[in-house]
């Protein structure tokens, strides 16, 4: 019995064990399942990032077309290198993204220029580019840079050119400007408060004896000069408004007159009826002012009630000796009536002046604000006006000149002068025509050189023709370009530009510059040159020349 159930045991555990490792194998499979679709998504999430040139060998300063491809899905961030990062090779040119849609992924190219001035061989750095925060590189890349072979026997060699010194532009600092500004702002500041306080002491000035005095003894006792016990201060501003109102209202001189010379002037003026004041004022005005002398000059001093009982005295003597003065006679009546007519234009004069003053700051403050901010050039060209501007708006004519003809379109009709050419000789004819002085803002001259027996020049070197004229014109430092020109009917000429100075005839010690196209043309057998000068970098100036130029047409000698 005993075997039988080990038997039975056994079978069961043998089943469990079986039941064990198909769970085992399931969840095995399971894992299996899930690894392969992780790597399938990622495989559907990778990035693709690849790089190109157009070319690996250049001269010195072609350029090298570097393209970056990146190919992403439509929620990733990529970020492409910026600046300079291709050195020792220059990036010129960067280019925006291209992007192209490709289902659920974007294909971006990015594409940048690249040059180099020094041959050698060089090496395209590895160029970082940020795919969600993630850095991927690209391959570097090796490139030759060729040398430019001169052929020394068929380029043309120039003598080598002095060296000019070049002005600096003169430029005004934006720290210059806030100075100047606040200096401004500063000085006007001033001036309001320097007129304030001008105008309000010409206000006392002009209010009348009593109210002044009055205003004197007020702002006295707002000066609480008795409670800080300045008892000489206060004694001060207590004869000052009495003595000043009998100075400007009874006696001229009261103010330089010593208590006792006042005194004695009051009485004078009583017995002489020309002051209804009693005895007992002037004896009570002579005892204040003496105990005021005592208290400003040897020292003495006096209790608060009996100084602010002679507050009171003063008033009271103020009021008196206005109501004791006399009336103003017809005649004090009329002399008074001109001095505040006096005082009425004087008054408006100097308000007309400080108007005008103020008035004239602002203006040039303005002024110099307006060109400080829109700039020198643009203030002449709306304001002042620019004689080469008037020259583009105005009036344009096409003549012919000479012969064989040249036809042009210019601002002005050109003028026949006497030749003054360089090639002029006793067998040629040379016919000059011109608008305008060299000094000036524009300046046209056309020369037709012909003979009999024809003449035959190499453009190629008419760059030493060039030159010559110009420093028969008083010309010196002569910077030249050349190159080929085409008129409007495919005759084919030489054109010479750059520019140059000249002595200003005003100041000598100073020069112009210039700028200069000159054009040659060997039209049949004959030699025509156009020469056009104008203010260096003026823009009208250059506009002008260009309307000039593409006007030129030869005209063909009728058989």
């Amino acid at each position: 019995m005993s075997k039988n159930c080990w038997d039975i045991l056994n079978k069961e555990l043998d089943k469990m064990s079986v039941q064990q490792r198909e769970i085992q194998l399931m969840k095995t499979k399971t894992l299996l399942w899930l690894g392969f679709l992780f790597f399938v998504f990622q495989l559907t999430k990778a990035q693709t990032l690849t790089s190109q040139v157009d070319t690996t060998n250049i001269k010195i300063g072609e350029k090298i077309a570097f393209k970056i491809q990146v190919e992403t899905d439509t929620t990733d961030l990529v970020v492409f290198p910026e600046g300079q990062t291709f050195m020792p090779l220059e990036s010129f040119e960067n280019n925006p993204i291209d992007t192209v849609i490709n289902g659920r992924k974007f294909r971006l190219q990015k594409e940048y220029a690249l040059t180099q001035f020094d041959s050698g061989r060089y090496t395209i750095p590895r160029q970082r580019v940020m795919i969600n925060e993630k850095a991927f590189y690209t391959d570097s890349l090796q490139v030759l840079v060729n040398d430019v072979a001169v052929d020394t026997t068929k380029q043309k060699m120039y003598p080598i050119k002095p060296s000019i010194e070049i002005e600096e532009p003169f430029e005004i600092s934006a720290i210059l400007w806030w100075i100047l500004g606040a200096i401004i702002l500063g000085g006007l500041i001033f001036l309001i408060f320097f007129f304030r306080k001008k105008h309000k002491e010409r206000k006392e000035r002009q209010l009348p004896p009593y109210e002044k005095a009055m205003l004197t003894l007020k702002n006295l006792d707002e000066s609480h000069a008795l409670e800080h016990g300045e008892i000489k201060k206060y004694y001060s501003g207590l004869t000052d408004a009495v003595k000043r109102y009998i100075d400007e209202e009874i006696d001229d001189g009261a103010l330089e007159r010593t208590t006792s010379e006042l005194t004695a002037r009051l009485n004078e003026l009583v017995a002489n009826d020309k002051l209804k004041l009693s005895q007992d004022k002037i004896d009570e005005l002579n005892n204040l002012l003496q105990r005021a002398d005592l208290i400003k000059f040897a020292g003495g001093s006096t209790d608060i009630l009996t100084a602010r009982e002679d507050r009171k005295k003063v008033t009271l003597q103020i009021e008196t000796i206005k109501t004791s003065k006399p009336e103003p006679t017809e005649e004090e009546l009329l002399r008074d009536q001109e001095y505040r007519e006096k005082l009425a234009k004087k008054k408006k004069r100097r308000k007309i002046i400080v108007g005008s003053v103020i008035g004239f700051l602002v203006i040039v403050i303005a002024l110099f604000t307006f060109v400080g901010i829109k700039g020198y050039d643009y203030v002449q060209d709306k304001i002042i006006g620019s004689p080469t501007k008037d020259l583009v708006k105005g009036d344009w004519y096409r003549s012919e000149y000479g012969y064989p003809p040249v036809a042009l379109t210019t601002p002005r009709v050109l003028v026949r002068q006497t030749a003054d050419s360089i090639l002029i000789n006793p067998t040629q004819n040379v016919e000059s025509f011109s608008y305008g002085s060299i000094l000036g803002e524009y300046y046209i001259n056309l020369e037709v050189v012909s003979s009999e027996q024809g003449i035959q020049i190499d453009l190629e070197k008419a760059t030493g023709l060039i030159s010559q004229f110009l420093e028969s014109k008083g010309a010196s430092n002569i910077l030249t370009k050349q190159e080929t020109f085409v008129a409007n009917n495919g005759t084919e000429g030489v054109k010479i530009s750059g520019t140059f100075n000249i002595a200003n005839p005003i100041n000598k010690e100073q020069t112009l510059k210039k700028e200069y196209e000159m054009i040659v043309f060997n039209h049949l057998n004959n030699i025509q040159m156009l020469t056009l000068v104008y203010d260096f970098e003026n823009s009208y100036g250059e506009e002008i020349t260009s309307k000039i130029t593409s006007s030129i047409e030869l005209i063909q000698e009728q058989e």
